[in-house]
């Protein structure tokens, strides 16, 4: 089953690398990474999306927990959570189907940043479901030319949030 984990983290030189060492010299697959820093400059919230059985998750998650830079893990598929991806995604546009493309953009709530035929880029937000069905659809529309895609981002309903005291927590 594809999980997607949310770890806090220290800027730290080489803490990255820490985390990416323990997945592959344990043989998990990493299907999507993001990292960024939050609002605290020390530290970085990373989104991992790898799949395998809950046993092989909880050990992926106990392993992480173990490394020095890591401040907290949650794995967000155990509960209500917001998924989105960024997709940019450049197309030529074969003629007569401008307007094909123009609705399917529309449709689908992107934005165009640049709508010439030979160089007719979008950016959508998504679900990751909804960024591979809108891909597929414009590759029936459009030939392909690049695609960007973030990998799945990810954040608890509600007040919770992952912190970096004791876990998840309530933001009051």
């Amino acid at each position: 089953m594809r999980h997607v984990i949310s770890v806090l983290m220290q800027n730290e030189v080489g803490a990255l690398t820490r985390l990416t060492g323990m997945f592959s010299t344990r043989g998990y697959n990493i299907e999507s990474l993001n990292v960024a820093p939050t609002d605290d400059p020390t530290l970085s919230r990373l989104t991992v999306v790898s799949s395998g059985s809950d046993a092989v998750i909880a050990q992926i998650v106990n392993q992480m927990g173990k490394l020095i830079d890591v401040v907290n893990i949650h794995d967000m598929t155990l509960g209500e959570h917001f998924e989105r991806e960024l997709l940019l995604l450049k197309l030529k546009v074969p003629t007569g189907a401008y307007e094909e493309l123009r609705g399917l953009v529309d449709s689908a709530g992107a934005r165009v940043l640049d709508d010439s035929q030979t160089s007719f880029t979008l950016e959508l937000t998504a679900t990751v479901k909804q960024v591979q069905e809108f891909m597929d659809r414009a590759a029936g529309i459009a030939r392909i030319i690049a695609v960007v895609r973030s990998g799945a981002l990810a954040m608890s309903r509600g007040e919770q949030v992952l912190a970096h005291e004791t876990g998840l927590r309530d933001s009051a």
